[in-house]
């Protein structure tokens, strides 16, 4: 399934909250999440969890949390749904874009219980509310030290499925790559799956036979490490979704780490006290949401430093990783000198730019 499919209707009313606060803060709160995969994937599912855990650390015994992992997207997400708005649950975080319709269903069948949904962007009923990360933002990060590292020039990308959000965060790290190394050539595999580390691994070694010395990947597995691990220092690779701490020693030189305690400490807080409201939120770097692993000894520390001031910029605002110019792939702009893209694009992108090779499969 598409969990993480970000469509251009999103762009409506992006960012802003809608429907009024629900004034009544309560006394003790039931925080229930649901999780497409196992807490233990490492990966996109693991920082999910990290985030239930830091909420109830942050509130102590005026939270009670409750989660089921490995839900399959359809019609067993809204038995699971019912059985939690049914079971006390005040509040429901559904964690994949698969959740979407079913988090929607049974919001309308539930309007006393809060539903929160990751990546989606439906909310037909006013107890429902979406969030999401701009990863596109770390891609960059992670693009400017392929194209600083690489030395076949030869840089990979591990995709899941061709939707807005994998695209937007190809498209970001090529950009970043080709103007560290304007000799850099992309190589892009899909996966057509979120997790699945067989599969993963399998990628890794089609882009490694290739050629390529840089991994990158939007699944959430560590599959791509360890097989880069396998090759001995000859290719390196970035954690995904979590920090994959354990490959730091190997092939791992930084990380995009999904922190989404934030978000959900803010949410909790707001239902606890009062002031909880729908919304629908996509932070980044600056917002806490996406965070860059710590860049390893590994990296030189010229690049570490120039990673690091890019970083900081995208925090600070003065720097858009979609900054004109670009073209698309066929050569028609996109982008003027100067240009950042809205909002409204990137939710809705549907194209490579410039400089990549090979078609996004329909």
């Amino acid at each position: 399934m598409k969990r993480r499919n970000l469509l251009a209707t999103a762009a409506m009313g992006l960012l802003l909250a809608s429907g009024g606060a629900f004034a009544q803060g309560m006394d003790k709160v039931k925080a229930c999440f649901v999780y497409v995969g196992p807490i233990g994937d490492g990966g996109w599912t693991f920082q999910h969890h990290e985030g239930a855990l830091a909420v109830q650390e942050k509130f102590g015994d005026k939270v009670e949390i409750q989660w089921q992992e490995n839900v399959p997207e359809g019609a067993d997400a809204e038995r699971v749904l019912t059985q939690m708005a049914l079971g006390g649950c005040n509040i429901i975080f559904t964690t994949s874009f698969g959740f979407m319709d079913p988090t929607n269903a049974v919001a309308a069948k539930f309007p006393d219980v809060k539903f929160e949904h990751a990546t989606g962007f439906k909310r037909d009923s006013a107890n429902v509310s979406t969030y999401n990360a701009r990863f596109y933002e770390g891609r960059a990060v992670q693009g400017h030290i392929a194209g600083k590292m690489t030395k076949s020039n030869k840089i990979g990308y591990i995709a899941s499925f061709p939707i807005p959000e994998v695209v937007m965060g190809i498209n970001s790290y090529y950009l970043h790559a080709k103007k560290a190394n304007p000799n850099v050539e992309l190589s892009v595999v899909w996966a057509f799956t979120w997790f699945d580390p067989a599969k993963e691994a399998d990628a890794a070694k089609a882009l490694i036979d290739q050629g390529v010395d840089v991994i990158a990947s939007h699944t959430d597995s560590t599959a791509p490490l360890a097989e880069a691990a396998k090759t001995n220092g000859a290719v390196i690779g970035f954690g995904q979704a979590s920090d994959m701490a354990e490959y730091k020693d190997g092939p791992r030189v930084s990380s995009i780490i999904d922190n989404w305690a934030p978000y959900y400490v803010k949410r909790v807080g707001a239902l606890l006290d009062g002031t909880y409201e729908q919304a629908d939120a996509w932070e980044g770097i600056a917002g806490g949401e996406v965070e860059i692993g710590e860049i390893t000894a590994a990296v030189p520390a010229e690049v570490k430093a120039e990673a690091e001031a890019l970083r900081d910029s995208i925090a600070a605002g003065t720097y858009h990783p979609f900054t004109g110019p670009i073209n698309k792939q066929d050569g028609s702009p996109w982008l003027a000198e100067g240009a950042t893209a809205p909002d409204g694009d990137l939710l809705g992108m549907n194209f490579y730019v410039e400089g990549i090779t090979g078609d996004i499969p329909q």
